[in-house]
């Protein structure tokens, strides 16, 4: 039987800095080849954006995941620092990234069952799409489990500082009031839905960079399929 192939135009290299295939006109990818590439840059994208993000200072030591304290808390900070409370409301910050770093890891098995579960329908609409489609299916598929593996984990890391459990009773208070933003009323569901943000921007970047420069990765498949 006779492989199928699907075909994709050439789409301008000043394109958001992403291009699907590029070639002198086209260029035809197996969908068996295509399924492959894809499992192979989910894997690669996410056991790379695990491997940054689970471990000491992997959101507190990067600008563009690390946690900072909510919009709330972070008036409220400079009260508390003026009055000698400093040293709690750098523990609070340091405890959020610090069970951010803690919950990732746990995203591991989650996300490769992701990869394993990718049709050839899914694999044929990520390798069409945009520079971020491999991306945007892992968190279609994960986030939500995700988010309930990841709480209980980031629970127990913000109960050992004090604040966090104050900082709850009054962003109630204040959330009732209508003076807060209702995914700010609870830290730990604050610092959770920022770790998965953290997650999913680091398999962004990594997604990007095959894109960018498939032949660079040393994969076959992924250069074949990804290659311009």
């Amino acid at each position: 039987m006779k492989r199928r192939e699907f075909t994709v135009g050439v789409i301008p290299a000043a394109c958001s800095g992403f291009t699907a295939f590029t070639g002198a006109a086209q260029a035809a990818v197996g969908e068996a080849d295509a399924a492959l590439g894809v499992r192979a840059a989910l894997e690669r994208g996410a056991l790379a954006a695990v491997g940054l993000l689970g471990k000491t200072d992997g959101f507190l030591g990067n600008p563009k995941v690390r946690i900072p304290l909510p919009g709330f808390l972070k008036d409220a900070a400079k009260l508390l620092r003026a009055t000698g409370q400093k040293k709690k409301v750098e523990e609070l910050e340091i405890a959020m990234n610090r069970a951010a770093e803690a919950a990732v890891p746990e995203a591991k098995e989650l996300l490769v069952g992701a990869v394993k579960a990718v049709s050839v329908e899914d694999a044929l609409k990520i390798v069409r799409g945009s520079e971020t489609a491999v991306t945007e299916f892992f968190a279609g598929k994960t986030r939500l489990p995700l988010g309930e593996k990841f709480l209980p984990i980031v629970t127990r890391a913000t109960e050992k500082v004090s604040l966090a459990e104050r900082y709850n009773a009054v962003a109630g208070k204040a959330a009732a009031a209508g003076l807060l933003k209702r995914d700010q009323t609870n830290l730990q569901r604050y610092v959770t839905t920022r770790a998965l943000d953290g997650l999913f921007t680091m398999i962004g970047e990594e997604e990007k960079k095959i894109r960018a420069d498939p032949v660079g990765t040393g994969s076959a498949i992924l250069k074949r399929v990804f290659g311009r």
